[in-house]
């Protein structure tokens, strides 16, 4: 395991590197249960995305820590799975079998543009102002994401700014507001919010005073404070409902989905559709690359699981030869893979970032992660007793941690201050790692124009950003 991990050579050893990967799951395990209750609501059955989404973090985690050697832990990302359900089959009126295909076709050209280093020449043209502003950014997204699932802030909204909603009966489903949205603190009279703030301040003594494993005694130490206040419902769980058996069963009903007469064999009949497919395959495939682009960089840089010299390396390297090289490659195939199955894009997850704090640096953290998701398909139901309250410090404080790459950008020079700003505050505000990088890239361009050094702007940065552009013209057209 050492020879194969090279574990001293990164700093680390067998018991950090199972603490890191037990952290990552439980950071990440919401979306065992998220995933499937979003795709469900296209028609698929929720039984059979739960099993899906397990195979696909599974396959791609393993091949991130065993082919790659990186503590990254893949997923269906989010976003994705709500692009996947609300625009493309219920906005523009496609199967979820023709959604599937045209993941399948994005994880294929993922592959390609890794294969062709052409997601290595984005890497290297990235400035490192922009790199350090990304992993702040990361920093910022993840810590909302760990408020936001602690339920610690609540939103206030005025009705004539809706847009556009989804109603089930009586019930709102889904609302998209332009504006008229107003944050603010919650009040602390309920179980769950005061549990929030107990696992907040536990997780934070724990992780000042330095302990081992911090996050994670948080995490349970939280859990089983929930039990001990009734946030946490035992007689809730379900095994028959969650049982193996019956996810087998409905695994029949979409895997292999996308290759069927509703799927693929349908996808490009209509000549009259084929641009509007051409233009959803690139939403999808500008998301999810740069979902894992930033989070590599974001993550990876600052703990030296990608070196300078990896990183230096990948402009003359053949093949698979680098972390880089393998860790993009190893993202690239899981979403081919997890559509297979029937899952939108599997992606690197932002959530690993949690082991990463708690010490993990190579694939063994992603094996353990990738054992963990594997256990979850017989005991699903006991994970789900880990409450978000109990995951969310650990988000909150990683993204702490992360923040500290805001030190090394230069906020007094607006040349440098301003695309940085737009790259990490978009991230968080607009939840979304590829919008924050997007808002970046523009802005950076747009400054250096004005200063007139337009040529500091790599041709590989010109390139993208009329893809973001573009991207940004298609969800209009598509929305």
């Amino acid at each position: 395991m050492e020879k194969f991990f090279k574990l001293k050579e990164n700093g680390t050893k067998v018991s950090t590197e199972v603490i890191a990967g037990v952290t990552t799951f439980f950071a990440m395990s919401y979306i065992l249960f998220v995933n499937p209750a979003i795709l469900s609501a296209s028609g698929m059955p929720f039984q059979a995305v739960f099993l899906a989404t397990i195979i696909a973090s599974v396959v791609g985690t393993l091949i991130m820590g065993l082919f790659a050697n990186v503590p990254y832990a893949q997923a269906p990302g989010m976003g994705l799975n709500a692009f996947f359900t609300f625009t493309v089959v219920f906005g523009l009126g496609y199967t979820w079998q023709q959604a599937l295909a045209m993941v399948f076709i994005c994880g294929l050209i993922n592959i390609f543009i890794t294969v062709t280093k052409i997601r290595k020449l984005i890497i290297h043209a990235i400035p490192e102002s922009m790199q350090h502003a990304i992993g702040g950014g990361i920093g910022i997204f993840v810590a909302y994401v760990g408020i936001k699932n602690a339920n610690l802030i609540s939103f206030s909204a005025d009705s004539a700014t809706i847009t556009s909603s989804m109603v089930d009966g009586d019930v709102a489903t889904n609302v998209t507001m332009n504006g008229g949205v107003v944050p603010a603190l919650v009040n602390f009279n309920n179980p769950e919010v005061l549990l929030s703030v107990i696992g907040l301040v536990l997780m934070t003594v724990l992780v000042v005073m330095n302990i081992r494993g911090a996050i994670l005694i948080g995490i349970v130490g939280t859990t089983i404070i929930g039990i001990l206040m009734g946030v946490v419902d035992l007689s809730a769980v379900d095994w028959q409902a969650n049982s193996l058996g019956n996810s087998i069963n409905e695994l029949g009903v979409t895997f292999g989905a996308a290759f069927g007469p509703e799927g693929m064999q349908s996808l490009f009949a209509d000549s009259a559709k084929i641009p509007q497919v051409i233009m959803t395959i690139i939403a999808f495939s500008l998301s999810d690359t740069f979902d894992t682009i930033g989070t590599f960089i974001g993550t990876g840089r600052r703990t030296g699981i990608f070196s300078q010299e990896d990183e230096d390396a990948l402009e003359d390297s053949k093949g698979f030869t680098t972390k880089m090289d393998r860790a993009l490659f190893a993202d690239a195939v899981a979403t081919s893979i997890g559509a297979v199955f029937g899952t939108s894009n599997t992606t690197t997850f932002v959530e690993s970032a949690a082991g990463i704090g708690a010490g993990g640096r190579t694939g063994l953290t992603s094996v353990v992660v990738a054992g963990m998701f594997l256990l979850s398909s017989l005991f699903s139901p006991i994970i789900s007793i880990v409450p978000a309250q109990a995951t969310a410090p650990a988000l909150i404080l990683v993204g702490v941690m992360m923040m500290a790459s805001f030190k090394d950008i230069d906020w007094t020079q607006l040349e440098e201050a301003v695309p940085a700003f737009f790259a990490s505050i978009f991230m968080g505000l607009c939840y979304s790692i590829s919008y924050g990088i997007a808002a970046g890239f523009i802005f950076f361009a747009i400054v250096k124009v004005v200063k007139g050094k337009g040529k500091e702007v790599s041709p590989v940065l010109w390139i993208v950003n009329v893809l973001f552009i573009l991207n940004f013209i298609i969800m209009a057209i598509l929305g």
